[in-house]
């Protein structure tokens, strides 16, 4: 599937016209398109390489599922690799979508699968059709911005699950520490892969800002810079959470610890109590006469020793906390 628009003079001009047309499209003044293509097969990217003179390579890594973020230059295009992260599902996983374009002077190339949506880029071009005159920077500004507010909409639920497992890390049940240990290192991972995509695209807008395309004029140049200071702030608000988690874990673990020293001290508080009731019948139990041996005074004797330094180790405890 393929769908291709064009501009003339700013406004917009053809829509849905055949991919065939396009270098006649460009070759006239003032004039670029945009064709987006789902899951093109090789033989559609020849046909545009032979049309717009992309580069071979450019090609070949587009034709490669899994290419990390970045931004290649040629003599004659750029070849832009995004990642659009728009959620997490109910296992807790992200959802990444791999976005592959060729930027040409006069074109704008979107490769993507049939799961992707690029109608926040439409949206976003109509939105902002007086800045149209820029031509093929415009169309490569609406890309970059809408896959880093969707970046920044996750970095909000992400925000809220970090705030919520904080919420939770002091209430009390048997399985609560389990939970937010297995929690806690589901939003690391999520972190970790939301932190190895927006990096290199900040990356590559900077490349962008600093020359490397002189497709970005000085129009369109404070647009590209928005996106990178939201992409700046993506890649801070990360590393924040990514360091809120892990206090998260460490505290997790010191309250654990502490769980086990009050344990630990009312166990050894009760042992001491049950040992004045072994040590007594142990005394008494001797095959020895003594004063009371054989009578009951001996056992009331025994018994009452028992009830009261049971009682007063119990009162000595629980004074201070052990109990």
């Amino acid at each position: 599937m393929v769908r291709t628009r064009a501009w003339r003079n700013g406004t917009a001009a053809e829509r849905d016209f055949p991919v065939e047309r396009v270098s006649d499209l460009v070759a006239e003044p003032d004039t670029f398109v945009w064709v987006d293509h789902t899951d093109p097969r090789p033989e559609d990217l020849a046909d545009l390489e032979d049309e717009l003179g992309i580069h071979a390579l450019a090609v070949e890594d587009a034709l490669e599922a899994g290419q990390r973020p970045k931004l290649d230059r040629y003599r004659e295009s750029l070849f832009l690799v995004v990642y659009d992260v728009t959620g997490r599902t109910d296992t807790g996983e992200l959802v990444t979508h791999e976005v592959k374009a060729f930027v040409t002077k006069r074109a704008l190339i979107t490769i993507h699968g049939a799961e992707v949506d690029l109608r926040d880029v439409e949206h976003r071009l109509d939105a902002n059709a007086d800045i149209a005159d820029h031509g093929v920077p415009w169309l490569m500004w609406a890309l970059l911005d809408t896959v880093v507010d969707h970046a920044s909409d996750v970095v909000e639920d992400l925000d809220d699950a970090v705030s919520a497992l904080e919420d939770d890390l002091f209430e009390h049940g048997s399985s609560r520490e389990r939970q937010i240990q297995r929690r806690s290192f589901e939003l690391r991972k999520q972190l970790a892969v939301l932190r190895r995509l927006v990096v290199p695209t900040r990356d590559s807008v900077t490349s962008v800002l600093h020359g490397d395309a002189e497709l970005v004029v000085d129009g369109i140049r404070p647009y590209f810079r928005d996106v990178q200071d939201h992409l700046v702030t993506v890649a801070d608000s990360v590393e924040q959470l990514r360091d809120a988690v892990g206090s998260v874990l460490e505290t997790n673990l010191g309250i654990a610890s502490n769980h086990q020293n009050v344990v630990m001290k009312k166990v050894t508080g009760w042992a001491a109590i049950i040992a004045i009731p072994t040590a007594v019948t142990g005394f008494f139990g001797q095959n020895v006469p003594f004063p009371g041996y054989g009578t009951w005074g001996g056992v009331l004797a025994s018994v009452g020793l028992i009830l009261g330094t049971s009682l007063v180790l119990y009162r000595v405890f629980k004074h201070k906390d052990w109990l």
